[in-house]
């Protein structure tokens, strides 16, 4: 969908949803729901038909998620196999010797890019972590965009950095300065997209004090000295044994 129509679109859609646009609704005084209008096979379902749409809030971030693209998502890597933990200094690098996403974190994630894209929110920039388990969500990530808009995914640039690793491990990243400074020095894209930053739950926590699921992006304002907005994250995300005991 055309970032410069959207305007339009969601100010329908919040109104009453219409077949073929996005649909973004209020659960609640709080919280907001981000759906498709028109499905795609793309878009799996959850257990039982129930669509695993996006959860947001507050809904009064609706303003900031949707119309500006100097804001920053910060996100945690999607769904992965706690059965098997990452070797000891492996190298992020080595697929083998560390914890990945399993299949059905790899469909959440494209499931979540065929919503974010099927109601407009596309990244100017994407920076990604080395580890896998990142690599492997923003690939996800951009084959649910293509499924919601062909020709989108190639067009988002994406940039690898050691910037964004898993903190003090192995080739890690020493501490948040460098991912502080991403965000702080994001000013928008020209109306292409807001930064997405895709990391880990340590770095997440240790910068903003906030602890994520997996697969929830953090929105944060630079303007506003880095303040969290709020969070978006799919109906089904919960908490993982890793870090939430």
């Amino acid at each position: 969908m055309n970032r410069k129509l959207y305007g339009v679109a969601l100010a329908v859609a919040v109104a009453g949803a219409t077949p073929g646009i996005a649909e973004i609704s209020q659960m609640s005084a709080h919280v907001g729901s981000m759906a498709a209008g028109m499905e795609a096979e793309a878009a799996p379902a959850e257990e039982g038909g129930a669509l695993n749409n996006l959860r947001f809030e507050p809904w009064q971030m609706v303003d900031e998620m949707f119309f500006r693209d100097d804001v920053v998502y910060l996100m945690r890597h999607g769904p992965t196999d706690w059965s098997k933990l990452d070797e000891k200094n492996v190298n992020p690098t080595d697929c083998d010797n560390q914890r990945v996403m399993i299949e059905d974190g790899i469909n959440d994630m494209r499931r979540m890019g065929f919503v974010l894209g099927e109601n407009g929110v596309m990244p100017g920039k994407i920076v990604v972590s080395e580890w896998c388990r990142n690599q492997q969500t923003v690939e996800a990530l951009l084959e649910g965009y293509e499924a919601a808009e062909p020709g989108t995914a190639e067009g988002i640039p994406v940039e690898t950095s050691a910037d964004l690793n898993l903190l003090l491990s192995l080739q890690g990243a020493e501490n948040v300065t460098a991912l502080r400074d991403r965000i702080s020095e994001w000013e928008g894209s020209d109306g292409q997209g807001p930064l997405l930053l895709v990391s880990h739950f340590t770095n997440i926590e240790e910068l903003t004090q906030f602890t994520v699921y997996e697969g929830e992006i953090l929105v944060i304002d630079p303007k506003r000295d880095n303040r969290v907005l709020g969070y978006v994250r799919l109906s089904s995300a919960e908490p993982d044994v890793g870090h939430f005991p």
